[in-house]
């Protein structure tokens, strides 16, 4: 457990393959970092089965145990895991106050934030039921998977054409499944997808019940302006209307863009010195788990860096620090 007001050197929030990679890079350089690590801990890889695109594993790996590896080997260096969330982050001041959910506050000198991105889903009941075995988020991650399988894309902006076509490698044929009349996609994208001889559409349909019971047989979807509902016979079912960052806490601390997600400057800079970001929070056009791996690997080499040229301040207890911030 974490007493109220403990110093570290650096805090890492997010315990995807970011903050994961960024804590054992961190912890090998013996900044001793601890990790708050949200709540439920691990990121998108624990809600994803086989893992077959992250290097050094050629007969691939399950989510959840590549998220358990890469915990161990940080906590082998001496990195420390604080399993909850961070509610609060005070970055006025140095040594910046992180305030968790039950586990007191965190002071430190730097931060690493790799909060990561949620996918937004469907909201029905048979989606959280087979999401996984044959329903996904990302089409390059799982793509591979549903060879000579048809498939279903729900969606209808850029993202979706672009999952839509991406399939179309592994697929024979992909429907494009959106609940209003027309596309938001970009000209060029929609022109792309509807050229494409193995994509075609359901627009004004939404999907009203997933099919099957250990694996995806099916779709039922619903005409919007009728309410008639049919049978589209798919194998899977890609969801691509968006992510949320994982950034609600960092509102008012942090720069934030248009969409939500933290900006960033010179790789993994935020506009607030001797704070980083990496990984899924910011990046809204990878989204691999190998590419928040390198993010991760270099804030902590842009942190510790950060932090040789930039000495600690005399440590003060949290009451203290609350004190100094109320009369600023």
């Amino acid at each position: 457990m974490t007493d109220a007001g403990r110093h570290t050197r650096l805090a890492i929030l997010g315990s995807g393959p970011a903050g994961l990679t960024a804590a054992l890079y961190a912890a090998r350089a013996e900044l001793k970092p601890i990790v708050v690590t949200g709540v439920p801990a691990g990121g998108q890889l624990l809600i994803t089965t086989d893992v077959e695109n992250y290097p050094g594993f050629p007969e691939g790996i399950q989510g959840p145990e590549l998220v358990d590896r890469m915990r161990r080997q940080a906590a082998r260096f001496g990195a420390e895991f604080v399993d909850d969330a961070a509610t609060a982050i005070d970055v006025r001041h140095r040594p910046f106050q992180i305030t968790t959910g039950t586990q007191g506050e965190i002071l430190a000198d730097a931060v690493i934030v790799a909060t990561g991105a949620n996918a937004r889903w469907l909201g029905i009941p048979s989606e959280t039921a087979l999401r996984g075995r044959g329903i996904s988020a990302c089409a390059t991650c799982d793509g591979f998977f549903f060879k000579g399988k048809p498939l279903a894309v729900v969606g209808g902006g850029d993202t979706a054409m672009e999952e839509a076509l991406f399939l179309t490698n592994f697929a024979p044929h992909v429907t494009i499944i959106h609940r209003r009349p027309t596309l938001r996609a970009s000209v060029i994208m929609q022109e792309r997808a509807r050229a494409h001889p193995k994509i075609s559409f359901l627009l004004d349909h939404e999907v009203a019940e997933v099919k099957g019971r250990d694996k995806v047989e099916g779709l039922a979807v619903r005409h919007r302006p009728s309410g008639k509902v049919s049978h589209l016979p798919v194998e899977g079912l890609f969801v691509a209307i968006g992510y949320e960052p994982a950034t609600e806490v960092f509102r008012g601390a942090l720069e934030l863009d248009e969409k939500g997600y933290v900006r960033v400057h010179d790789h993994t800079r935020t506009n607030v010195e001797g704070v980083f970001a990496a990984g899924d929070v910011h990046d809204h056009r990878y989204r691999q788990a190998v590419t928040a791996a390198g993010a991760g690997c270099m804030a902590a080499i842009d942190a510790e860096r950060w932090l040789a040229e930039h000495p600690a301040e005399p440590h003060a207890t949290a009451t203290a620090r609350a004190a100094a911030v109320s009369s600023s």
